[in-house]
């Protein structure tokens, strides 16, 4: 367990392959499921947030993609659609993400990390 800059404890949540190297960002997670998760993100904004998609060939995150903090998704690899639209836009992503203990709530507050070895999601 690790301290955030404000004193709270964060935790290793999940761990997956990391898309590109890149520093710690923090956002507020969102799963987006359907097209009409990324409409309504896109009637308020999708600045700072990071997206939980499930399927590596999703291509409904591209209206909101230059907007996103970071990405995990479930499955797929750095040479899937999401991987490598993230690298395109070097979005921070998690590709093949594990969650040790579920999935956070919506508006939780996570770090993905791509500094390391692996890719890492903190909350």
């Amino acid at each position: 367990m690790q301290e955030n800059g404000s004193g709270q404890s964060i935790r290793v949540i999940a761990t997956g392959t990391k898309v590109f190297d890149a520093a710690p960002v923090r956002g507020t997670f969102r799963a987006i499921e359907t097209p009409d998760d990324v409409l309504s993100l896109m009637d308020t904004s999708a600045e700072g947030v990071i997206a939980l998609v499930r399927d590596a060939g999703a291509t409904f995150l591209a209206p909101i993609y230059h907007e996103l903090a970071g990405v995990i998704c479930t499955g797929g690899t750095p040479r899937s659609h999401i991987g490598i639209v993230s690298r395109e836009f070097q979005v921070p992503c998690v590709m093949a993400a594990v969650f040790a203990h579920g999935e956070p709530a919506d508006g939780t507050e996570v770090e993905v990390d791509c500094s390391g070895e692996l890719g890492t999601v903190r909350g």
